[in-house]
């Protein structure tokens, strides 16, 4: 059968009595499902007429004619695709004889796909219908046209696969398996530490220095380990050890290429999709307890007030003694476990519980050291659904700032800042962590909202406007132990410029840093292996060398792939949370909870429940039959006929109506409401 048979009708007007053409302009097309769509233009956002997105699919770039509908409102109606936002997608595979169809599993794609009957690649695969596959776009849909598919992999049976989080994968272009070369190259390295430290005059052996790692109890790699002593000046030696990546991951290797391309790990719900293989992740890069690996360390002498006052980074040979947990580090903390519960070697339980207390002391003069200088503290919490073997999600914990993450927390950000200050004085290229301040603007847009919580004052607001770090830590302090204040967190984090992998170091203004640059993830993040390149590079005196060179030019655009794909990564991972939890409170339907409005738009409230962190929507409709009305500023509705305000911050019991697993969607009543 040729392609031509595969026509679909051409409707000429499709305006839905749309009139009065006004301009042509170019925009990013949003589908949020079949038949809605949006484009976001320079000038704005409008939504697409209905049966105007004609060829065009979810987050291609396209031109798109502005019409007039009535007297206040322009659509868009898309007049050609300028570039295609997909090349491949996960589909479900049937059979319409002689055809193969392919229905994307992202409903946002909204259209099936054709493979035709000279294409063998189902039968060459095993494809059998009802089977998910990753297809390759071969001919893009047309007006007159359906679009064409070669299949280039079975992923399994419908249900043997979680479809929600398989589509999610195929929408944000996440990276699939390793090929065969970067796993041949991964699965022969090998490392003998003695030999290493004989051959390498640079690497020291740092196993006589006690050391631990401290991670979530689910943690299968071990990247850094710390360690801390009491000098007898009342100042401290803080340590920090980072898995040495860049020993096993040479520049322009096969896994170098890959890691390049990936850029980074990405945690999804029921997954890690991870930046390197795992014979590095979870072996030869893992620091494990009991067992001699390879390092980067560096070994930073504080005063008694916790500021760096000297530094030393080295390539080292490291011997972690315990793996402890964030839980259980926090219970020695606080008196729950006493040293002998450690899982350590009974003779080093003592000194291992004081090394624990000693940079728990430094954590503290840290974070009162940083925040003299300027460094915003954000609360953040964050919420992780549980699964059980088959990926169902059965519960949520709730993750929480703890003494053990920030004692973690403090020591990475020491080092992180100690290697950027070494990079800087020596002029080296890196990959360096760049935030820079908020506009007036954006801050000025929160000051409404933070009046109508009372966390502002009236004289603070100048400050605040300017971007004075020091004032949006009051609001943050002033909102503490209130309902409001992760409302309060999220509003002015929100204000803030996202931070990038800049080649040029420019400071981080969050932090109050003059230079800062990530060094403590090389097995998850790329900018980390680029700076233990360039910190080695340092060491050795080998700035000038053919390598460098190479690293120095190709750093822009690492940098900007970095950036970019690391909020794909993010984007990815909070919505696999999101389609988890919309499954977990699918169980749930018809119970109440109570819960706090976070957002507030024209449509509706957007809730957080307390015991989860869940976000749901209370749409207008469920507030009662009168009109409401929106105000965009104070992000307030009021209900027109009775006066009723609902503002953010405010405390409300809903219960769950409805939800969306594969949009990751929750619909919220009110708890009162028995309609």
């Amino acid at each position: 059968m040729s392609r031509k048979r595969i026509h679909k009708g051409h409707r000429r007007n499709s305006g839905g009595g749309l009139h009065r053409p006004h301009q042509t302009i170019q925009g990013t097309l949003h589908v949020q499902r079949k038949g809605v769509a949006t484009v976001d233009t320079a000038g704005g956002s409008f939504g697409v007429a209905r049966g105007g997105v004609h060829e065009a699919m979810d987050g291609d770039e396209v031109h798109v004619l502005l019409v007039q509908r009535g007297r206040h409102e322009r659509l868009a109606v898309v007049c050609d695709v300028i570039t295609r936002a997909h090349s491949e997608f996960v589909g479900l595979y049937e059979v319409a004889d002689p055809l193969g169809v392919i229905t994307p599993l992202d409903g946002r794609l909204a259209r099936d796909f054709f493979v035709l009957p000279e294409d063998s690649s189902a039968l060459r695969l095993g494809v059998k219908p009802g089977d998910v596959v990753r297809a390759r776009i071969l001919e893009y849909p047309s007006r007159r046209s359906a679009g064409v598919v070669t299949i280039d992999e079975r992923l399994g049976t419908s249900s043997e696969l979680d479809l929600d989080i398989e589509a999610l994968i195929a929408s944000y272009g996440l990276p699939g398996p390793f090929s065969e070369a970067v796993l041949s190259e991964a699965q022969a390295l090998s490392f003998d530490a003695e030999k290493l430290l004989t051959k390498d005059t640079l690497r020291c052996d740092l196993r006589h220095l006690l050391a631990v790692t401290i991670d979530p109890s689910d943690a299968r790699d071990f990247d850094d380990a710390v360690g801390a002593r009491m000098l007898d000046d009342g100042g401290f030696e803080l340590e920090v050890h980072i898995a040495d990546v860049s020993h096993f991951v040479p520049w322009g290797s096969s896994i170098d290429l890959e890691a390049r391309s990936r850029t980074c790990s990405t945690y999804l719900a029921d997954r890690v999709i991870p930046m390197l293989p795992e014979k590095l992740c979870n072996d030869l890069c893992s620091l494990v307890p009991e067992t001699d690996r390879l390092s980067m360390s560096v070994l930073m002498q504080l005063n008694a007030r916790g500021e760096t006052i000297s530094c030393k980074a080295m390539p080292a040979v490291i011997h972690s003694s315990a793996r402890l947990d964030y839980d259980r580090v926090d219970q020695l903390l606080t008196g729950e476990i006493a040293a002998t519960d450690l899982p350590c070697a009974e003779k080093l339980q003592q000194l291992v519980s004081e090394m624990l207390h000693t940079l728990n002391h430094i954590a503290m003069l840290r974070r009162k050291m940083r925040q003299c200088r300027g460094s915003i503290d954000f609360e953040t919490s964050e919420s992780k659904v549980l699964l059980d073997k088959e990926g169902h999600a059965i519960g949520v914990k709730v993750r929480r700032r703890t003494a053990a993450t920030s004692l973690i927390e403090e020591a990475m950000l020491a080092a992180n800042e100690a290697v950027a200050q070494m990079l800087v004085q020596a002029q080296i290229p890196a990959a360096f962590r760049v935030h820079e301040a908020p506009t007036s603007e954006d801050l000025k847009a929160t000051l409404p909202v933070l009046r109508e919580l009372g966390v502002l004052n009236a004289e603070d607001e100048p400050a605040l406007v300017a971007g004075s770090p020091h004032a949006i830590q009051a609001v943050l302090d002033a909102a503490k132990d209130q309902p409001s204040a992760p409302l309060v967190s999220a509003l002015l984090l929100r204000a803030q410029k996202r931070a990038v992998y800049r080649p040029e170091n420019l400071g981080h203004y969050a932090l109050g840093a003059d230079a800062y640059c990530h060094f403590t993830s090389p097995i998850r993040r790329y900018p980390d292996l680029v700076v233990h390149r360039a910190l080695k590079a340092l060491l050795a005196k080998q700035r000038e060398s053919k390598e460098q060179h190479q690293i120095a030019q190709a750093l822009p655009q690492i940098c900007r792939n970095c950036s970019d794909r690391e909020r794909i990564a993010d984007a990815a991972g909070k919505m696999s949370q999101k389609i988890k939890m919309a499954e977990y409170y699918s169980d749930h339907i018809g119970e109440a909870f109570s819960g706090v409005i976070m957002g507030v738009e024209r449509y509706g409230l957007f809730v957080t429940l307390d015991d989860t962190l869940a976000e749901g929507l209370l749409p207008v409709r469920a507030l009662g039959a009168e009109w409401h009305l929106f105000d965009d500023a104070h992000m307030t509705l009021r209900g027109e006929a009775s006066g009723r305000v609902w503002r953010v911050g405010q405390r409300v019991a809903v219960r769950v109506v409805h939800t969306n697993s594969a949009r990751g969607q929750i619909d919220f009543a009110l708890a009162s409401d028995t309609r």
